[in-house]
């Protein structure tokens, strides 16, 4: 018997984390790969990068996305000697959704079910969320499991509440007529069909900078094209409902809030209003000139907050036992 309810049996994968160090925004072969049950039944698929000995980083990726999408950051942690730990959200990449369970609480049972996986007893990291990926650590600020596990924690491209009518993706004039058009985008289960120049650059858009790269337009879309459409629909209304606000005075663990200034999704006073709220906010990156993706658009600024709260607020084991024989 495991002794991780819900976890199942983990294997090595034969491939080296640097197979494809050649294209950034590939995702690196994982080292190990695993299988995590979550509530309702979620099978959620772990990628396991580095050094099992390295300190832990948790990524946690946003609405549409997938492990892929954090490729760039994982390819610089690993470099780094850190144990990544990246999993697809339930119904995206490899993670299969469960029925009827599209919610804010499902998000938090599945994080909380992947700690539990991968950390051993009293073992601490810093998690990392984007877009859905920062609601996720939200949605579970009041859970045990993230008070525990939590040494450090980065809000990227996130907000709490009131996505919708913030949002800039389409510029209608008026709050409630913008807030209506954003809900009806969110929610749509219309296919995206195949990626082509038109729908690169509609998409890019909508979610990088206007100095994106081509070869950032083209990471973006095949990420958010893979994406099922009536899983994108199922969580796009979760999103156009999103109420977190009274969540983030929770969030107890130091807190870093990264954006890029031309974030059309999630603007700039999403990440000032969470600033104002947490209570133990470590610093407000604002990021000139980038979109939402802010991990694909300019890693290594990402990579950069990650490290910092690392070296702050988390110890591996190794240093543990080296602090411990320097006081006896």
């Amino acid at each position: 018997m495991s002794r991780h309810p819900g976890r199942r049996m983990s294997r090595r994968t034969s491939h080296p984390a640097h197979a494809t160090a050649g294209q950034p925004y590939d995702p690196p072969a994982p080292t190990r790969e695993r299988e995590v049950i979550s509530s309702a039944g979620a099978r959620l698929h772990v990628a396991e990068h580095g050094p099992d000995d390295g300190p832990t980083v948790v990524l946690v990726h946003g609405w549409t996305c997938s492990v892929a999408f954090w490729a760039p950051v994982i390819r610089r942690l690993v470099a780094d000697g850190y144990r990544v730990i990246a999993y697809d959200q339930r119904g995206h990449g490899r993670s299969a959704p469960a029925r009827g369970a599209y919610s804010t609480q499902a998000l938090a049972d599945d994080l909380c079910a992947v700690l539990d996986a991968v950390l051993a007893p009293g073992q601490r990291a810093v998690l990392g969320g984007h877009s859905m990926g920062g609601m996720t650590l939200m949605a579970a600020a009041s859970r045990p499991t993230l008070r525990r596990r939590a040494a450090a924690l980065l809000l990227c491209s996130t907000g709490a509440e009131h996505l919708a009518p913030r949002a800039r993706v389409l510029p209608l004039p008026g709050r409630a007529a913008r807030s209506r058009a954003h809900r009806l985008l969110l929610s749509s289960a219309l296919p995206l069909g195949p990626v082509t120049p038109v729908t690169r650059r509609v998409l890019a858009y909508a979610t990088l900078g206007p100095g994106a790269t081509a070869e950032q337009r083209e990471a973006v879309a095949r990420v958010v094209h893979a994406c099922p459409r009536r899983v994108r629909a199922g969580w796009g209304r979760v999103l156009g409902s999103l109420a977190l606000g009274h969540q983030v005075p929770r969030l107890t663990a130091p807190t870093a809030v990264l954006v890029g200034t031309r974030d059309r999704l999630t603007p700039r006073r999403h990440a000032r209003a969470l600033v104002a709220a947490l209570p133990n906010c470590v610093g407000l990156h604002e990021l000139p000139g980038l979109g939402h993706m802010v991990p694909v658009e300019d890693p290594a600024a990402v990579t950069d907050v990650l490290r910092g709260l690392a070296r702050a607020h988390l110890t591996t084991p190794r240093e543990r036992q080296d602090q411990w024989e320097e006081t006896v």
